[in-house]
């Protein structure tokens, strides 16, 4: 009897490497990420950074796919219902965390079916008005509003900047008018001869128009000034707490191995922490993150109710 064990103790020695060489290492194939916007902006440059240098750490080639739709939901869809493996990778932006509440029959459950990898980076965005207008900060804003009938544009309904724009509104209580546009390219001529009083964009495309003397800018949305516009101030200097800004993260399919999420996850923080991706991603204006899986879920859980506040105040509706 005692051989007997031993014999099978052996054995199971002996198939224990056999069994941990099955399980094939990440990435064992081709990865794909998962663009939910066209080519073109933020998004897609990083997703192109991303993709460049994964390829030379993994030794496997990474392809970047284009999988616009229904405000990003069509790519993320697409991911959700992926192999559960970590070869498909969704790119999400602040709309991640809007569309729950705007947006009704949503294919998948933002917070069921897929996996935060982390936050890769983030944008400030920036109120800015037409030089006409007779207001230079936020303050002076809020009492001009109360005073008469003001306008707004934005890159569109249900964006971060249009329920940003809600947020301050509601915040400061105050009524403006909504302008919403398909993206921001015609609203900058708008804006900037006085149809439309106020603007709501990122910085860095807001920032040449600034510069050159045809916008106003008001304040930053985010909590801390930016590095690339440091006299403009922030909301928060005027209504303590206040804080939108464009996020960009990295999801997967909920049943992922967390193994390989964490693989994932730490990879991507190396990719964003080189010289060469934060120097180009600083011309973008985007500020690298990288933080844990468990970070950016918790991120996202924390950022759904609060959207959700604003889009039941403002009564926003997707495009």
């Amino acid at each position: 009897m005692k051989r007997l064990k031993s014999l099978l103790a052996a054995a199971a020695c002996a198939v224990l490497p056999v069994l941990a060489s099955a399980q094939p290492a990440f990435p064992n194939h081709p990865v794909t990420i998962i663009v939910p916007n066209a080519p073109g902006g933020a998004v897609d440059i990083l997703a192109r950074l991303l993709e460049k240098n994964l390829h030379e750490l993994w030794k496997q080639p990474v392809i970047v796919t284009y999988k616009p739709g229904a405000g990003t939901v069509v790519g993320t869809d697409y991911v959700a219902k992926s192999a559960p493996d970590g070869h498909t990778i969704g790119i999400v932006i602040t709309g991640h965390m809007i569309n729950p509440s705007l947006r009704k029959n949503m294919p998948f459950d933002t917070l069921k079916d897929l996996s935060g990898v982390g936050l890769l980076a983030t944008s400030p965005i920036v109120l800015t008005a037409t030089s006409k207008l007779p207001a230079n900060n936020v303050k002076e804003l809020i009492a001009l509003a109360k005073k008469q009938h003001l306008s707004y544009a934005s890159p569109g309904s249900g964006s971060s900047m249009h329920l940003g724009a809600e947020m301050l509104k509601s915040e400061a209580g105050i009524d403006i008018l909504h302008s919403p546009y398909k993206g921001s390219g015609g609203a900058y001529p708008d804006v900037i001869a006085g149809r439309v009083d106020l603007l709501v964009d990122p910085l860095f495309s807001s920032l040449p128009y600034i510069k050159a003397g045809q916008l106003k800018p008001i304040a930053i949305m985010s909590t801390k000034r930016s590095p690339i516009a440091p006299d403009v101030p922030t909301v928060a200097e005027t209504l303590p707490g206040f804080d939108v800004e464009s996020v960009f993260g990295a999801v997967v399919p909920a049943a992922t191995p967390r193994e390989v999420v964490h693989k994932i996850s730490a990879d991507m923080a190396k990719v964003l922490a080189s010289p060469e991706v934060k120097e180009r991603m600083a011309q973008i204006g985007l500020t690298p993150v990288g933080n844990t899986p468990e970070q950016f879920d918790a991120y996202i859980r924390a950022e759904i109710p609060k959207w959700a506040k604003v889009v039941k105040a403002s009564g926003a509706t997707a495009d």
